[in-house]
């Protein structure tokens, strides 16, 4: 089992306290989250729909996170488990997660991601996209609340090399945080994984989503 208090106590080392944790679990186990939860973690990340699935009635009670790309098919699954959905990059999953909130009669918190970098290989909307997927999903969206951004930077061999494009991202968040909506209220500017994190944290993420760092390398 890798030393996952060690681990956590070094990374939160790095990490202010008005910074978000949330602690990626992909590929682990309900005992390694479990141990994370033991040691003050309050908020997890999941990458697929069925790993929440799988995990759900064996982790301990904590905040659970969709972070990875979600399918307009696989939003019912987990709408009334998640708190943040971190992945909406179109107005047709818009769409979806609002008609399934409106079922289950709450609001659902999301952050649009965007693809500054506009990597093919990334999920996530431009820049420059980002003011209309805004206000089409203001527009249409009742049953959803707009928290903030969300970004994945390119993989570099340098993080400060990330900078830049986490810097694009932080200007978008503060134009629309300046925005009074009854439904967008920025909170959250989720950038920086486990390799890029402390320079994420410096062009002003307030939220991480770090895993390896904390789990050890992922076995598939």
């Amino acid at each position: 089992m890798e030393d996952i208090k060690g681990n956590l106590a070094a990374v939160r080392e790095n990490i202010p306290e008005d910074v978000l944790l949330v602690a990626v679990t992909k590929t682990h186990t309900p005992q390694e989250i479990n141990i994370a939860i033991d040691e003050g973690v309050t908020d997890i990340g999941e990458n697929k729909v069925q790993e929440i699935l799988d995990k759900y009635d064996h982790v301990k009670p904590v905040r659970w996170h969709l972070i990875g790309h979600l399918q307009t098919n696989k939003v019912k699954y987990i709408i009334d488990k998640v708190c943040l959905i971190h992945s909406v990059d179109s107005l047709k999953l818009a769409k979806e997660i609002d008609k399934r909130a409106a079922q289950h009669d709450l609001t659902m918190d999301i952050l649009i991601q965007v693809n500054a970098a506009e990597e093919e290989s990334k999920f996530g909307i431009t820049t420059d996209e980002t003011e209309g997927l805004i206000h089409e999903i203001l527009d249409t969206c009742e049953h959803v609340r707009i928290k903030g951004l969300m970004c994945i930077a390119p993989m570099v061999d340098d993080p400060e090399d990330a900078r830049p494009f986490f810097r694009e991202v932080k200007e978008q968040y503060d134009k629309f945080g300046a925005i009074e909506h009854e439904r967008l209220d920025f909170q959250y500017l989720s950038m920086g994984m486990s390799h890029d994190y402390q320079a994420a944290i410096k062009e002003g993420a307030n939220l991480v989503r770090v895993g390896s760092a904390i789990f050890g390398t992922r076995v598939y």
